[in-house]
């Protein structure tokens, strides 16, 4: 049966010509040979002898007939075969023709789906000019709806003020923004210009000169001041320098005082562009050496018109709010670093809960006014039934008694002993008591601010006993309840129970916001200045002037193009999609430098207590922190990395967070290193999202001019930097277009997921430093001597290092504008910590730890030349980085968490239409 197999099988293989061809030969031969067997029996028998003839041929013609019979049997053995062969060559063929339809069918549908691929191909050609005429389409909707505003030009007034008639008193009681301003002079393009006149020229005091140390800090104040203008005709606001107040009367032995008037009310009315009533002009007293002599109040009964007043003492009555500003004494230096005045924040609790010196003025005569005996004997009663834990050091008497020469508010206290003596015992003070005058006609004066002077710079929460009726400096736009405790005097019984129930973190806040008070806003002439005029631009809705950013000077002239070099292959997923490779895209531009103070008011305050409108604008918006405040959803702001909500999708394409489009920078800082660098570049060829490339030469010479630069995929600027600092890789250069910005070393490996990863993990953390090496600080246990630097694999972290982070573009200018200059001085001087700095900064502003993403231990370039951090004495000097950095902010800001980002998909391959549910972990 399987030889019958074997045979089908073959003839099947068989073509029927062939079949047909071997039968006709098999009937041709098979005759042939049977009649040569007859012919050789034949001759063989003629040759038998004759007496044997017979019995052959009886035996031939048996043999003859037993062939015969076979014969047939073959042949009809043949026949059936044929038959079978035949039929099996049929059903064959039958099959050969059922697979040549199926083939054809098979081709035809081929043919059909390549035709349908053909118009697909077409269709979504088309949809992507469709989806390109829309997007342009909506672009110009956008710009016809609401056009990109750019730095305005200057509409400036070309005329001096217009001569009017003086106001009546009455008026002048009144004045407010509103009727006593004259708006035309400061439209919201013209940038606020300010003219100075000059004090040596127009001295509008009588029988005095204004004091010479605030005539030359005033004079370089406010020659660093943008809106310094020198023509008086387009000025906005013109600004008087009045000086300090001098009472006629200085005989030693009177008792009682009385303001004269001090004021040359003539030099005042004869400036020249005074205008008849003084609209648009500032007087400016500032109360600074012996505070009892230059406290009094130059203006008292003197006619100023609608001119503003400036000064630290005002009557109730005089002050008119919304339009008086109370400004602090000019105690400090003219500007600078100020840190070095300041105490630490730590301990929460010092020696004394609460301390005050001062002896209180006499009071004249013939006045009903309350001397405060009834309030010191309160306080005395506390100090007696206070528990021995709780030390206090309250003076009410001067020792020796102060010589009293000068006109001092009715029932103020003046101050005791000297200031070295006065700050060694506020240092050592939880508390620092203020009082009120007496005299509740006062609302403020030079003493009492230089009380909250004093205790702000040696770290003693204020409290303000009479601070319900009491004006503090610009208390227009500051909200000094975060700093300062503020009480009617009716609540001295309870003083003692109130300051025993704040916790040691509640004491930490109130210290550091008044700290960030006192260094923005009091601590020198040039901040006191600086926040007057932009007090008035806010009133105004005036925005500041742009933020110059660094000029960076370009490696290479403009006629000049370095060689190019293709780079190498590098090793990529294709199976990833990271993102497309879109032209370069610059974040927006002076979207919000209006609508920001005309939405916000003051309400919108960055981490220092400050409205953003005090500063400079910038090109940006500023990353909002967790202690903003709004006024409300009518503000249009979503909370930073809210999502646009839905199944996800369109969350997850347009990379995280609110804004559906943007790129980010990438700086890189090195230091003649031209191979580690070219690979560097190479290594980013296809990043998508990448904007540009600038690259910071920290080198004493310039790149070699034959130096080949491989293809980035993006512009590569490369600018030299004045000198070799670490501080360069923060400069906000002028080539940086996005706010995201990349800081990375040129010896860092990160592969294209891993940035656009840390990419997206950051535009949901904005505020923050996104990066990958994470770092920790941790105390001195054997010593006690602080925090030191830790680099030890850990589950926590406090510091990101800048080789390979994510940071806002806004940190670049806060580095070189509110970081004390000594940080950087520091930096320098050991060439190192600039990451540590920036950590310091970051967590001083936002009080948010940084965020880490996970890398692929790719972080480090293993075949790299020598770097700084592998001296052995990197480690040592980032732990005295630490310690100083701490003692120049006060404490240590840095901040703690085991937070930080991965991605599923780094470990699990997740199907594409559930990748917009799991994108991290």
């Amino acid at each position: 049966m399987f030889l019958h197999e074997r045979i089908c099988q073959w003839l099947g293989q068989l073509k029927l010509s062939r079949v047909i061809l071997t039968v006709s030969v098999i009937l041709f031969v098979v005759p042939l040979v049977t009649h040569y067997y007859l012919s050789k029996y034949e001759s063989t028998s003629v040759s038998l002898g004759s007496n044997n003839m017979r019995h052959t041929l009886e035996a031939l013609g048996d043999l003859s007939t037993m062939n015969m019979v076979d014969l047939k049997i073959r042949i009809e053995e043949m026949l059936r075969i044929k038959a079978s062969v035949s039929t099996e060559l049929r059903e064959l063929e039958e099959r050969r023709g059922k697979l040549q339809r199926e083939a054809a069918a098979a081709s035809a549908k081929a043919d059909s789906v390549k035709a349908e691929y053909a118009r697909a191909t077409a269709e979504l050609q088309r949809l992507r000019v469709s989806a390109d005429q829309a997007r342009l389409a909506q672009l110009e909707a956008i710009r016809r709806d609401s056009p990109e505003l750019a730095p305005p030009t200057q509409i400036l007034p070309s005329d001096p003020p217009q001569v009017l008639p003086p106001i009546s008193s009455t008026s002048e009681v009144h004045c407010r923004m509103h009727s006593c301003f004259d708006h035309s002079r400061c439209s919201l393009t013209s940038g606020f210009p300010i003219y100075f006149y000059d004090p040596d020229i127009y001295n509008p005091i009588s029988r005095a000169e204004v004091d010479g140390f605030l005539k030359t800090t005033l004079r370089q104040t406010l020659s660093y001041n943008s809106h310094l203008t020198q023509n008086p005709n387009e000025a906005c606001i013109y600004l008087v320098l009045v000086g300090e107040g001098f009472p006629l009367d200085k005989s030693p032995s009177s008792t009682t005082y009385s303001f004269k008037l001090l004021l040359n009310e003539t030099a005042i009315k004869s400036l020249p562009y005074w205008g008849g009533d003084g609209r648009n002009h500032v007087l400016l007293n500032l109360a600074r050496r012996e505070l009892s002599v230059g406290s009094g109040d130059a203006f008292h009964s003197a006619s100023t018109g609608r001119a503003m007043i400036a000064q630290s003492t005002f009557t109730l009555q005089q002050f008119r709010s919304g339009f008086d500003i109370t400004m602090p004494p000019a105690l400090g230096p003219p500007g600078g670093d100020v840190w070095a005045d300041c105490a630490p924040l730590a301990p929460a609790r010092r020696k004394y809960i609460l301390s005050f010196q001062g002896s209180q003025t006499p009071t004249p005569s013939g006045i009903n006014i309350d001397d405060d005996k009834n309030l010191i004997e309160s306080l005395q009663k506390i100090v007696k039934s206070a528990p021995s834990s709780d030390v206090f050091y309250l003076q009410f008497d001067c020792d020796p008694p102060i010589e009293r020469r000068a006109v001092l508010p009715i029932g103020d206290w003046a101050l005791c002993g000297t200031d070295r003596s006065r700050r060694s015992i506020l240092r050592d003070s939880t508390f620092g008591l203020i009082l009120a005058p007496a005299d509740n006609n006062y609302a403020t004066t030079a003493l009492l601010q230089a009380r909250l002077y004093e205790a702000l710079r040696s770290g003693a929460i204020p409290v303000i006993l009479g601070g319900d009726r009491i004006r503090l400096p610009f208390d227009e736009v500051l909200d000094w309840r975060r700093a300062a405790i503020l009480l009617p005097k009716a609540r001295v019984t309870e003083l003692h129970f109130l300051l025993r129930a704040l916790s040691d973190a509640d004491l930490l806040a109130f210290r550091r916001q008044g700290r960030v008070l006192w260094e923005r806003y009091l601590s020198s002439v040039q901040a006191s200045i600086d926040s007057l005029l932009a007090i008035i631009r806010m009133r105004l809705n005036i925005p500041a002037r742009p933020a110059l950013p660094t000029t960076g000077t370009p490696a290479f002239n403009d006629s000049y193009y370095p060689p190019k070099l293709e780079p190498p292959a590098v090793d990529t997923e294709p199976e990833e999609t990271l993102g497309p490779l879109e032209a370069p895209y610059a974040s927006p531009a002076y979207r919000r430098n209006y609508s920001l103070a005309l939405l916000h008011g003051y309400e919108l305050w960055n981490e220092w207590g400050e409205p953003f409108a005090l500063y400079p604008q910038l090109p940006w918006d500023p990353p909002v922190t967790s202690e903003a405040r709004f006024m409300g959803s009518a503000a249009g702001f979503r909370p930073i990395g809210a999502g646009a909500g839905g199944s996800g999708k369109e969350f997850s394409e347009a990379l995280g967070g609110d804004r559906p489009r943007e790129q980010f920078t990438i700086v890189i800082l090195t230091y003649e290193r031209e191979a580690v660098l070219a690979a560097a570049l190479a290594r980013l060829r296809g990043l998508p999202y990448l904007n540009k490339v600038v690259v910071v030469w920290n080198g004493v010479s310039a790149p070699a001019a034959t130096q080949a630069w491989p293809e980035a995929g993006a512009p590569v600027a490369v600018v030299r930097a004045p000198r070799n600092s670490l501080n360069n890789r923060f400069l906000p250069y002028h080539v940086i277009d996005t706010e995201a910005v990349l800081c990375v070393d040129d010896d860092a490996h990160l592969r294209h997921d891993e940035i656009v990863f840390a990419f997206r993990v950051w535009r949901e953390h904005r505020d923050r430093i996104v990066g990958f090496p994470g770092r920790y600080h941790a105390w001195d246990l054997n010593f006690n001597n602080g925090f030191l630097y830790n680099s030890n694999y850990s589950c926590e972290l406090s510091m990101v290092l800048t080789g390979a982070a994510f940071v806002h573009r806004y940190y670049l200018w806060a580095y070189w504008r509110a970081l004390p200059a000594a940080v950087r001085d520091y930096v320098d001087e050991y060439m190192n910590c600039e990451d540590i700095a920036m950590n310091f900064l970051v967590a001083h502003l936002t009080r948010k730890p940084p965020v880490k993403v996970t890398s692929r231990w790719t972080f480090r370039c293993p075949g790299c030349p020598v770097t700084l951090s592998a001296d052995e004495t990197h480690f040592h000097e980032r732990h005295k980085c630490i310690q100083f950095f701490s003692q120049v902010m006060g404490y240590t800001p840095l901040l703690s968490t085991q937070y930080r980002a991965d991605s599923v998909l780094f470990k699990t391959r997740i199907p594409h239409d559930k990748q917009k549910c799991f994108k991290f972990i």
